[in-house]
C-alpha cells in the first residue's frame, strides 16, 4: 500500500520535488465552499507544461491512484473538490502560446485565466465572447471542462462554439492533439466536444485552440420592468421575434431585486421598481444588442422597445451606452448580494424551454415557500437557464438539509418541464445520479460506455459525471 509519504516523494521523482507538495484548505474546495463542501487529498501536483501533466497522469494511472484536476476553484458543482488521491492544477500551464490577429485566433494553456485571454485579445482589436463569471480567476481550461456558458451564451454560444482544437493528456499518460488551427475538420468522431464538457472525467485538457472575432461597432441596452413573470416571458418572445437580435437577455425576480435593486446602475429603475403594486412579484429583463452599424442598431433597439411594452412592460429604458458596462459589473455581483440576505444559499443552475421559464419560477418559489425557505431567481431567460436560489443561514445544518431537499424538488420540476438539472455549471460532485433521471437507460449506457472506453480504470475525477 502507497503511503503518502510514498507517493509525493515518488510523483516528486517524475515532475519534480518542487511540483508536488501537499494539499492547503483552499486546493480542496471551488465555489461551493459556502455550503461547507470540503474534499481531501494526499497530495497536489503543479506540473509547469503538458508533458509533466502526461507524466503525472501516467504514474497515477500505474499506480491505480484517482487524480482530480483543477483550474481556478470558481465551480460551482463541487467539480474541482477532490475525494481523496491526486490533484493536479493546471495553474502553472498559463502561458498563451500564440496569438494571430490577422487570422482571427489563438492557442492558449488551460491555466490562462479568461480576464487574461480577453485583455490580450482586446489589446490586438479582437473578441473572445465566452463571458462565463468569475473571469479574473476562473481558467480556460475549467471553462473548457465545464462548456461554461454566461450572459452572452445566448448569441454567442457556449464555450465549446469558440473551440478549434485540443490538446489533452488520454489514459494511461498519453499528450495528444485533436484538431488545431484549421478551421474545418470531420476527420474523425468529434472528440474535442466529447472533452469538452466532460468535467476532467475523460481526460486533462492542457491547452486550445480558440477562435476570436472582431468586436461589434455599436451595441445597444435595452432595459424593461415586468409586473410578473409571465409578463416577462412575453417579453422574452417578444425579443426573439420582433427583429431585435439580441446576444443576451438577463432576467432577476423580484427575491433578487429585494438583494440587489437598490444599486441598480439605470436611471429611474430602483424607483420605478419600488413604487410597484407587488415588487416582490415583479420581473427585470435587460438584453444588450450588437451591431456594425450605430443607426440600426439603434433601430432594433426601438423594436425590442415596442415588443417589451406590448408584452406589458411597465417601464423601459434605453440608458446610455457607459451604462452597459456598469450594469455588468451590478450583475456580476447579483449572487453575493443574495447571499448576504442569510449568509449563504443553494443556487442551482437549471434549464427548460423557453417557453416553460414562468412554469420554472413559479415552481421554484412554490419549492422555496413549502420548504420554509426564502427564494430569489436570475439568470440566462435568453437560454432559459435560471439560477433558483434557496437562501439559509450557514450555521443552521436543519434548512442547510431543507435547501438540499428543495434542490431535489426543483431537478424534478426542471425534467418534468423538458429540461435539464444543469445548464452551465455541469454535474460536478452535487449532481451526480441525476442524469439517470433525466436521460433514457439507452442513453445512459451510451454515456457509461464512453467513460469506460477513454478511461477503463474509473481515475479521472471519479464519481463525477456519472448516471
Amino acid at each position: 500500500m502507497t503511503t503518502v509519504t510514498t507517493l509525493v516523494s515518488e510523483l516528486g521523482a517524475v515532475v519534480g520535488a518542487a511540483n508536488v507538495h501537499l494539499p492547503e484548505l483552499g486546493e480542496l474546495e471551488d465555489g461551493t465552499r459556502w455550503s461547507g463542501v470540503r474534499g481531501t487529498a494526499d497530495a497536489v501536483v503543479r506540473p509547469s507544461d503538458a508533458q509533466g501533466v502526461a507524466d503525472a497522469v501516467r504514474w497515477c494511472y500505474d499506480h491505480d491512484v484517482a487524480m482530480t484536476v483543477r483550474g481556478g476553484g470558481t465551480g460551482l458543482s463541487g467539480g474541482a473538490v477532490p475525494d481523496g488521491g491526486v490533484v493536479i492544477s493546471m495553474e502553472r500551464l498559463n502561458k498563451v502560446r500564440t496569438l494571430d490577429p490577422e487570422w482571427w485566433r489563438c492557442e492558449v494553456e488551460a491555466g490562462v485565466t479568461t480576464a487574461e485571454l480577453q485583455r490580450r485579445v482586446r489589446e490586438v482589436g479582437l473578441r473572445y465572447p465566452p463571458d462565463p463569471g468569475s473571469a479574473a480567476s476562473s481558467h480556460i481550461g475549467g471553462n473548457l471542462a465545464t462548456n461554461a456558458g454566461g450572459p452572452h451564451a445566448f448569441g454567442h454560444g457556449v464555450t465549446r462554439a469558440w473551440v478549434l482544437g485540443l490538446e489533452a493528456v488520454l489514459a494511461p499518460g498519453e499528450l495528444v492533439t485533436i484538431g488545431g488551427p484549421t478551421r474545418k475538420d470531420v476527420a474523425g468522431y468529434d472528440l474535442t466536444s466529447l472533452l469538452v464538457g466532460s468535467e476532467g472525467t475523460l481526460g486533462v485538457i492542457t491547452a486550445a485552440w480558440l477562435r476570436l472575432i472582431p468586436p461589434p461597432t455599436a451595441e445597444q441596452l435595452v432595459i424593461g420592468l415586468f409586473p410578473s413573470v409571465d409578463a416577462a416571458q412575453d417579453g422574452i418572445a417578444g425579443a426573439l421575434t420582433c427583429g431585435a437580435v439580441p446576444v443576451s437577455v438577463e432576467l432577476l425576480d423580484g427575491g433578487a431585486l429585494q438583494d440587489a435593486g437598490a444599486t441598480l446602475p439605470v436611471p429611474g429603475a430602483a424607483s420605478e421598481w419600488a413604487s410597484l403594486p407587488d415588487p416582490t412579484g415583479a420581473v427585470l429583463l435587460f438584453a444588450n444588442l450588437e451591431g456594425d452599424l450605430v443607426e440600426a442598431t439603434a433601430a432594433r433597439g426601438d423594436a425590442l422597445v415596442d415588443a417589451w411594452r406590448e408584452a406589458g412592460a411597465t417601464w423601459t429604458a434605453v440608458p446610455e451606452p457607459a451604462t452597459a458596462s456598469a450594469l455588468g459589473e451590478w450583475r456580476a455581483n447579483i449572487s453575493g448580494a443574495v447571499a448576504a440576505r442569510r449568509g449563504g444559499k443553494l443556487s442551482e443552475d437549471v434549464a427548460v424551454p423557453t417557453d416553460r421559464l414562468a412554469e420554472l419560477l413559479r415552481g421554484s418559489e412554490a419549492i422555496a415557500a413549502a420548504h420554509g425557505l426564502e427564494h430569489a431567481a436570475w439568470g440566462h431567460a435568453g437560454d432559459g437557464n435560471m439560477h433558483c436560489t434557496y437562501l439559509f443561514d450557514p450555521t443552521d445544518q436543519a434548512r442547510l438539509d431543507r435547501a438540499n431537499a428543495a434542490a431535489d424538488d426543483l431537478f424534478g420540476l426542471a425534467i418534468s418541464l423538458g429540461g435539464t438539472v444543469s445548464g452551465e455549471h455541469g454535474l460536478g460532485r452535487l449532481k451526480t445520479g441525476y442524469l439517470r433521471a433525466q436521460w433514457d437507460p439507452a442513453a445512459v449506457a451510451a454515456h457509461e460506455a464512453i467513460k469506460a472506453a477513454l478511461d477503463p480504470k474509473g481515475l479521472f475525477n471519479p464519481g463525477r459525471k456519472t448516471p
